[in-house]
C-alpha cells in the first residue's frame, strides 16, 4: 500500500512520512522541494507543485492512500484544483485521504467527499510548532512579543496530527471522521513563552502587543495582508474548542498527546543564543 504525502517537508508531512516508514509502510513524498526534507532510507520522493496536476497525475501512479494538503504555503491560499486532484486519485486507484485544513472546511473537503474516497479530515487548532515564529525574538533580546497573548489555546503537536492521519491511513476505522484536534492542555502566549525558557534555561518575558502592533510586526516577516487578517482572526477570537483538549489523539492513537513542555525541549536548539 504506497502513501502519498504531500506538503511532504512541512510540519505534519516530514512526521507522517517518519511514522509511515518507521511502520514498514511504502511512502511517496511530494514537495516542491524534497531536499529540504531529511526522509527515512526508502521513502520514494517526487519534486512537484500541487497545481501541477500532469506532476500530481503521475505521482499517484500505484498510490492507495493520500494525505492531501488544503491550502499552498505561507499564504495559505486554498487549493485551486481539488476537484482534479480527487478525480486523479480515483481514477488511480487511491482508496484512504486524508485532509489536512487552513482553519475551515471548504473546496477540497467537498471535492473529496463527492469522490466517493474514503476521507478523514484533520483539523488541528493551534500548532506547536507556531511557536518557532518566536525563535529570533527570543534569541536577541528574551522577549516575545505578541497581541492578544492573554487567549488561551490548547496547541497540538505536528506529530499527533500526524499520528492520527497515519491511524487514518493504514486502518479502515476512521473513514468519514472529521477530526478536530488539541492538544493536551490549554495555554496562553505567557504559558508557553515560560515552557521555552525552562527547556533552554533562560529566563524570558512577554510583551504584549496592540492588534496594530502585531500587523505590522507580521507585515515586517513577509506575510501578506490576507494571512495577516486571518491570522489575528483567529488569535482575537478564536473557536471556543481550541482551548478544549479533546482527548482525540488519544482516543485514535492509544497514547497520550504530547504537551508543549516536551515540544519546547525537542525545538530548544532553535531558541538558544548562538555564538
Amino acid at each position: 500500500m504506497t502513501i502519498l504525502i504531500t506538503g511532504a517537508t512541512g510540519n505534519v508531512g516530514r512526521h507522517l512520512v517518519g511514522q509511515l516508514a518507521a511502520g514498514g509502510h511504502p511512502v511517496r513524498a511530494l514537495a516542491r522541494d524534497p531536499s529540504a526534507g531529511r526522509f527515512p532510507g526508502g521513502v520514494e520522493t517526487v519534486a512537484a507543485d500541487l497545481t501541477d496536476l500532469a506532476a500530481i497525475e503521475a505521482a499517484l501512479e500505484g498510490v492507495t492512500g493520500l494525505h492531501l494538503l488544503t491550502a499552498l504555503g505561507s499564504s495559505n491560499e486554498t487549493l485551486p484544483n481539488s476537484a482534479e486532484i480527487a478525480a486523479a486519485a480515483v481514477k488511480a486507484g487511491v482508496r484512504r485521504v486524508t485532509t489536512l485544513w487552513n482553519g475551515y472546511r471548504g473546496p477540497v473537503e467537498e471535492a473529496v467527499e463527492a469522490s466517493g474516497l474514503e476521507w478523514t479530515h484533520l483539523q488541528p487548532g493551534e500548532f506547536m510548532s507556531n511557536a518557532v515564529t518566536w525563535a529570533e525574538e527570543i534569541r536577541a533580546e528574551g522577549v516575545v512579543s505578541e497581541p492578544f497573548g492573554h487567549i488561551a489555546h490548547a496547541p497540538t503537536h505536528p506529530a499527533d496530527i500526524a499520528a492520527v492521519g497515519a491511524a487514518a491511513l493504514t486502518t479502515g476505522e476512521h473513514a468519514g471522521q472529521s477530526y478536530l484536534l488539541t492538544g493536551p492542555e490549554a495555554l496562553t502566549v505567557p504559558d508557553q513563552v515560560a515552557a521555552i525558557g525552562e527547556a533552554i534555561g533562560r529566563e524570558l518575558r512577554f510583551e504584549a502587543l496592540s492588534e496594530e502592533q502585531g500587523r505590522e510586526r507580521m507585515r515586517a516577516m513577509g506575510m501578506p495582508d490576507e494571512a495577516i487578517d486571518y491570522v489575528l482572526g483567529w488569535r482575537a477570537n478564536p473557536p471556543a474548542w481550541t482551548a478544549e483538549p479533546s482527548g482525540l489523539v488519544e482516543r485514535v492513537t492509544g497514547r497520550p498527546a504530547r504537551t508543549f513542555a516536551q515540544w519546547a525541549r525537542e525545538h530548544a536548539d532553535e531558541f538558544r543564543s548562538r555564538p
